[in-house]
């Protein structure tokens, strides 16, 4: 199905990810229309159903260009320690998820959109929703390490939409790979296609540190300072309840 056509880049910063009441009801279609997959997910997760689906990550060779090494050390500057670990094993997911999807995508803009992703969910902003917030820092960041607009701009339009139900569709677009390898982490979204001891080896490496109860947490926040952003009509959903469910033990 895909994410609404007119909640894009322009639609972000000019409502701030703020719904109209049409809005919240394709979303919420998109919602109900993924319940399906969901619950596929986790029964095959229960059952000991697991897909082999992996990467080399001791061989994995990462963006080495300027912007992508400088977003690299704000991300370890600024981040919690948790929400690092968590954009890290946002990109690999993503990355494992589009190989399995057999899509190409654009190394650098999805590496730097899992790492800023989140840069501004732990503190958010009264009426303004934290992935529009994270998109236009990351469009400064981008600028500012000579990215040429259109590519800054596309940055920004990734990390805004990648919390619009539908969007992981899609892990061509940078939108649809940061919330497909954000939604693995989160809620256990298509995990049960990947080998689980290459997860357990990622894990290792990327730490979640009490994640669960960490992103409720924010989640909650989030909700409170936006109420009519999209994490709250996902909270309203039951996203805690899906967060805690994951089949992760913190």
């Amino acid at each position: 199905m895909g994410a609404p056509a007119d909640m894009d880049w322009e639609w972000a910063r000019r409502t701030g990810g703020n719904l109209s009441p049409r809005q919240r009801g394709q979303l919420t279609l998109r919602l109900l229309g993924s319940i399906p997959s969901l619950l596929s997910d986790q029964l095959r997760l229960r059952l000991g159903i697991r897909g082999s689906a992996r990467l080399d990550l001791d061989n994995i060779q990462l963006p080495d260009t300027r912007l992508a090494r400088e977003v690299e050390v704000i991300a370890r500057a600024e981040l919690s320690p948790h929400m690092l670990e968590h954009s890290f094993r946002t990109y690999f997911l993503g990355r494992v998820l589009a190989a399995v999807d057999g899509v190409a995508f654009d190394d650098e803009l999805v590496y730097v959109c899992s790492l800023l992703h989140d840069i501004s969910f732990e503190t958010p902003t009264p009426g303004r929703c934290f992935a529009v917030v994270s998109a236009e820092r990351a469009v400064l960041i981008a600028e500012d390490n000579g990215a040429l607009p259109e590519r800054a701009s596309a940055i920004g339009a990734g990390i805004a939409a990648h919390i619009t139900a539908g969007a992981q569709d899609n892990l061509a677009d940078p939108g649809g790979f940061v919330g497909a390898g954000a939604g693995a982490d989160l809620y256990g979204l298509r995990l049960s296609q990947i080998d689980p001891a290459w997860v357990a080896d990622l894990l290792r490496r990327h730490p979640r540190r009490g994640f669960k109860a960490l992103v409720a947490e924010g989640v909650r926040r989030e909700a409170a300072a936006v109420p009519q952003g999209r994490t709250a009509l996902m909270a309203s959903w039951g996203l805690e309840r899906l967060i805690h469910l994951a089949p992760f033990a913190e």
